[in-house]
């Protein structure tokens, strides 16, 4: 699948998800126990729904992230 700017984007500010130990090992887990998925249909619905979820979780991370440090700007 080609890159766009957004995955690119969206890449640099999950940074720190990326760089999480035990985030990779869950999600490694995930990955494995689908496998186990036969109809391979379902396994993609399932796999593109946890990513639509993980997208989110990561979106709203990112939100709270911008506005604590907008915050500490204005406090200084």
């Amino acid at each position: 699948m080609p890159r766009d700017g957004n995955n690119e984007k969206n890449a640099k500010e999950s940074k720190w998800k990326n760089q999480d130990e035990i985030y990779l090992f869950e999600l490694q887990k995930f990955l494995d126990l689908v496998e186990n998925v036969k109809e391979e249909a379902l396994r993609k619905e399932i796999i593109a729904q946890m990513l639509k979820c993980d997208k989110r979780i990561t979106q709203i991370a990112e939100t709270i992230f911008q506005e604590l440090e907008e915050e500490s700007y204005c406090d200084e």
